[in-house]
């Protein structure tokens, strides 16, 4: 294990978060908030200290870095930066119980929007700019950004993807140029646009420019923090829409996007699991639609909640415009189904991810074939190019590990005593990065009841989730650490 090497990656993170937080101080000193400006003045120097601190010990690290170091050193960086980053929360007061601030922070970097605050209008804009902006950073990875700005020796040893690998979401990650610095740039700047775009169309339905950029990030990031008690209820109809479309398209696979960059279109119309994505969305409309006759006044008011909620929950941003919690059985549990599907491979969104559920209908598939002729040679086709095999085992492993962190979790936070609704929609909420579940936890209310124990069972649940499980579990094994 190359101890120095992750040392270092880690103080550049670190340094690089101390950075980003410059914007809400600077808020927070024009707002005046003197509270908020000791939190962030004392958090940047608290995390400059630690940075400096991890680079000086590890400036003589050697080069080489491997699958195990690039999942370690992505599990590692996501844990401290949420523990230095919910300092700002706790040292203005504004969030004065650290294990709270460290839900906040790490619902905030996962992408997650599930909250402990009841009355999010009430903290200082600088703190609500910190907790937005932790979307945008989260739902692209910031190692991803790392990558992209940084320069970074030892490419040769090829760890840059084992880097991007562990922090991306999917069955499958891979280079859309031929070096990864130039693949994390394409991405970022694919990112930064979209976000701009959001910002634009906001502006245009007379949003505040501190409001537009706030909801702009927590849809890019796909995570949901509002700086509105009602998330986005209170806001135009056309603001609603231009979420949901942005929402969606956040969902996408960022690579559909070069493709269409470089005019490959009738590849991206072919794609199965932009197809699957595409498809599920509208029917899952159509069904709540149906299912929602008579609850709102008029069609086309039912449409817009309805597709609203579909895109928010599918892409696991969390953003809400009414209280389905109110809504009927079935369409309730299409939302459920929704949470556990989630959005494309490669994009913002978390959820099992489409292209890994088409993965596993043609796993199924196969092996029914298989049992049917037990001497045939089959293969698993994904966009007309074979899956390996290796893809193939990666995603059952994962199915594995999914299905006993959700029993193990659903457990351990049923001993608080709420309803199974509330206990089994918190998980699936907190583990998909989605935000808002049912009943205790529903659109209209928060985490707060939730006992320490039960927010770090879920805390572990919203960082497994966003990072795919395996470089949380890395962390966990005992192998990891022998040095051998």
């Amino acid at each position: 294990m190359n101890y120095k090497m992750m040392g270092r990656f880690i103080a550049q993170i670190l340094a690089i978060e101390a950075v980003f937080m410059l914007p809400a101080l600077i808020i927070s000193a024009v707002c005046r908030d003197a509270d908020a400006v000791l939190g962030f003045v004392c958090t940047i120097g608290i995390v400059l200290l630690v940075s400096a601190v991890l680079w000086i010990f590890c400036r003589s690290a050697k080069k080489g870095f491997y699958a195990k170091e690039g999942l370690t050193c992505v599990g590692l960086s996501w844990i401290v930066m949420s523990l230095l980053g919910c300092l700002p929360f706790v040292i203005s007061g504004e969030i004065p119980n650290y294990i709270d601030a460290l839900f906040e922070m790490v619902s905030g970097f996962t992408t997650t929007g599930a909250s402990i605050v009841p009355e999010v209008e009430k903290l200082s804009k600088g703190v609500l700019y910190w907790r937005s902006f932790s979307h945008w950073l989260g739902g692209m990875g910031i190692l991803v950004f790392l990558l992209a700005v940084l320069p970074v020796s030892g490419q040769k040893g090829g760890f840059t993807m084992h880097l991007l690998r562990a922090e991306s979401p999917g069955p499958n990650v891979g280079k859309l140029v031929p070096r990864m610095k130039q693949t994390a740039m394409i991405l970022y700047i694919i990112y930064i646009l979209l976000t701009v775009l959001d910002i634009i169309f906001l502006l245009i339905g007379k949003m505040s420019v501190f409001e537009a950029v706030c909801t702009a990030f927590g849809t890019a990031g796909t995570g949901g923090f509002g700086v509105k008690n009602d998330s986005i209820a209170g806001y135009s109809p056309y603001i609603q829409n231009v979420c949901t479309v942005f929402m969606m398209l956040f969902g996408v696979n960022f690579s559909c996007y070069y493709l269409l960059l470089m005019k490959q279109v009738k590849n991206v119309i072919k794609d199965e699991e932009l197809r699957l994505y595409a498809g599920v969305a509208l029917a899952a409309t159509v069904i709540i639609v149906l299912d929602l006759r008579g609850f709102y006044g008029t069609l086309g008011e039912t449409i817009r909640h309805a597709a609203f909620q579909v895109s928010s929950i599918m892409t696991t941003t969390g953003f809400a415009t009414t209280d389905f919690d109110l809504w009927p059985g079935l369409s309730k549990a299409v939302l459920l189904c929704l949470m556990v599907i989630g959005a494309c491979a490669g994009s913002t969104g978390g959820g099992i991810k489409c292209g890994r559920v088409l993965l596993l209908i043609k796993i199924l598939r196969r092996n029914i074939r298989q049992i049917i002729h037990p001497n045939r040679v089959l293969v698993v086709r994904n966009n007309d190019q074979v899956v390996d095999e290796k893809v193939l085992q990666n995603t059952n492993g994962y199915l594995a590990a999914y299905a006993i962190i959700l029993v193990i979790s659903f457990i351990a936070v049923s001993v608080d005593g709420f309803s199974v609704e509330t206990n089994i929609s918190a998980v699936l909420a907190c583990f998909n990065n989605i935000g808002p579940g049912f009943d205790v936890v529903g659109p209209v209310c928060n985490y707060s009841a939730y006992s320490y124990l039960s927010k770090l069972v879920l805390i572990f649940d919203m960082l497994a989730g966003r990072l795919e499980i395996f470089p949380i579990l890395v962390l966990l094994s005992r192998s990891t650490w022998r040095n051998k």
